[in-house]
């Protein structure tokens, strides 16, 4: 099979010849430029042969237009913060307004992606990394956002429907830039952030706009559900090909998710533990337990979340060498 076919196959849980396999990881010190993020995701693909490629945008892109401003400052994971905040005051709602999706740092984004698009050599789907409106609005404020949400919604709430509409508008205009599909990341689907209540009113409905606004337009659609203690079932709801969560960290397991979810699981390795220490008989474990839990149908191989940068790289060749000969 070739990689797209394999995806495809596993998205309609239909036989594979092996389980799609995947992982990522963020490249902060070239992700500020189109060609950096390009070079640097096309490198890792070529090194690892996987079946898709999933785009490390920072994960703050989405909110530098809008005023934050933004640093790598050492995370372990390569993650990018907001080292100084679009919102600091609830009266800063107010300025936030819908962007043009193919101006700065928006722009940036999709020029990497065409890049990656016309300079990779084989057949793997890419997704281009968005994020939930609610999660945009956690980045764009802080932890200061469940507070301003329960002293004045309604201010939230504006800017809420401004995000969205820039959000459906990016996504849409990313898939015709050459996107064969979405990583729609919640960072904020967790007890660990909201209550559940809390989540259906400030949450769902605007995720539910961005899902079925691209439903028709995206035939990869992969949702990230961030954290522990997560709100699967409500996340599980909508309409998505398939789903990625911490499932060596919290519930539910990958064959009860699989149960729970009508589309792929992706997922199986435990990126800070097992992937990260070893040894490869653990990792090469972990991924026959997950074929085990899903009988190697609807499933994609993949790390909860991203990689830690100090992933040794004889732990990813355990991965894909357990995927590709898995006796």
């Amino acid at each position: 099979m070739t990689k797209r076919e394999r995806i495809a196959a596993a998205l309609a849980r239909k036989p594979v010849d092996r389980p799609p396999v995947a992982f990522w990881r963020h490249v902060p010190e070239v992700d500020h430029t189109a060609a950096g993020l390009a070079e640097a995701m096309l490198a890792f693909h070529r090194r690892w042969d996987l079946d898709l490629i999933k785009i490390m945008s920072s994960g703050v892109y989405c909110v530098e237009d809008w005023g934050c401003r933004v640093a790598y400052t050492g995370s372990p994971g390569g993650a990018k913060q907001c080292t100084e905040h679009a919102v600091r005051a609830l009266g800063d709602w107010a300025r936030i307004k819908p962007l043009d999706p193919g101006a700065g740092a928006l722009g940036r984004e999709l020029e990497a992606l065409r890049l990656i698009a016309r300079g990779r050599g084989d057949d793997a789907p890419a997704l281009h990394t968005v994020f939930s409106p609610l999660t945009i609005a956690r980045k764009l404020a802080g932890d200061r956002l469940t507070d301003d949400l329960l002293a004045d919604p309604d201010a939230v709430f504006h800017a809420l429907d401004a995000i969205t509409e820039t959000v459906i508008r990016y996504t849409l205009t990313a898939l015709q830039a050459g996107a064969d599909g979405i990583f729609f990341a919640s960072q904020t689907a967790s007890r660990e952030v909201l209550t559940v209540e809390q989540y259906l009113r400030f949450s769902a409905p605007y995720t539910r706009r961005v899902l079925e606004a691209i439903e028709g337009a995206s035939p990869f659609t992969l949702l990230h559900v961030h954290g522990q203690d997560i709100l699967f079932d409500e996340i599980a709801a909508f309409p998505a090909h398939a789903i990625n969560w911490h499932d060596r960290l919290t519930a539910p397991s990958l064959g009860e998710g699989q149960r729970r979810f009508k589309g792929a699981v992706v997922g199986g390795l435990a990126e800070w533990t097992t992937l990260r220490q070893g040894p490869a008989e653990a990792i090469a474990a972990e991924v026959r337990d997950a074929v085990r839990q899903t009988g190697g149908l609807g499933l994609i191989v993949a790390p909860g979340c991203v990689l830690p940068l100090d992933t040794p790289e004889a732990h990813l060749d355990a991965v894909v060498r357990t995927v590709r000969s898995p006796s």
